[in-house]
């Protein structure tokens, strides 16, 4: 898989991560609109339904990226300089914490989301509340840890692309450019591609 992910095209990866996963919510979100229009008494039901599927989106898009970030870390280990290779046990722990949270978060978004199209459930919004509060400083935490998955797959690549050990002035545009991915994604994978195959 980190084979096939490092080979891909940069097409490929931007369909994969944001083409596909924005085509299918602007035509859900067109269908939902439709229907609103056509019927003055619309069921909150019918709009949380919608959102059911918020959670196989999410799966395809964070899965993808999350797999293409690990591909870059591990996958170019390879071309580096043994004086330049760097640690991956931090990256590992780091990278998994939000691979777990987005699991736990995606439940939630189920189970609040049933909660809400079954009227017998609604009780259970004060639950929900206290799950928020505890899903918030989680929440913070794991940005903290994507940040530096970001970090760590441009330190990746910059290493890899100069064979020598870098400071973070030298990977700065790496950085942002996988920070913002659907920019970034058509100027680095072209020279990841390059590298996997010399």
């Amino acid at each position: 898989m980190t084979q096939k992910l490092l080979k891909a095209k940069d097409w490929q990866l931007f369909l994969l991560t944001f083409g596909i996963p924005m085509i299918v919510q602007i035509l859900m979100m067109g269908f939902l609109f439709i229907n609103a229009k056509s019927s003055e008494n619309l069921d909150p039901s019918f709009i949380f339904g919608f959102m059911q599927y918020f959670p196989i989106l999410m799966i395809l898009f964070m899965g993808v990226l999350l797999g293409w970030f690990w591909s870059v870390v591990t996958g170019l280990q390879k071309v580096i300089p043994l004086e330049a290779q760097m640690n991956l046990k931090r990256f590992k722990i780091l990278f998994f914490i939000p691979v777990i949270y987005i699991f736990f978060i995606l439940v939630f978004i189920g189970l609040f989301i049933n909660s809400f199209t079954s009227a017998e459930n609604l009780e259970n919004i004060n639950l929900f509340a206290g799950i928020l509060a505890i899903i918030f400083p989680l929440h913070l935490f794991s940005m903290f840890c994507m940040f530096h998955s970001l970090y760590f797959v441009a330190k990746t690549f910059k290493t890899a692309e100069l064979q020598r050990e870098v400071n973070f002035s030298e990977f700065a545009l790496e950085f942002f450019l996988m920070w913002f991915y659907p920019i970034g994604i058509w100027i680095i994978q072209p020279k990841i591609n390059e590298m996997i195959e010399s």
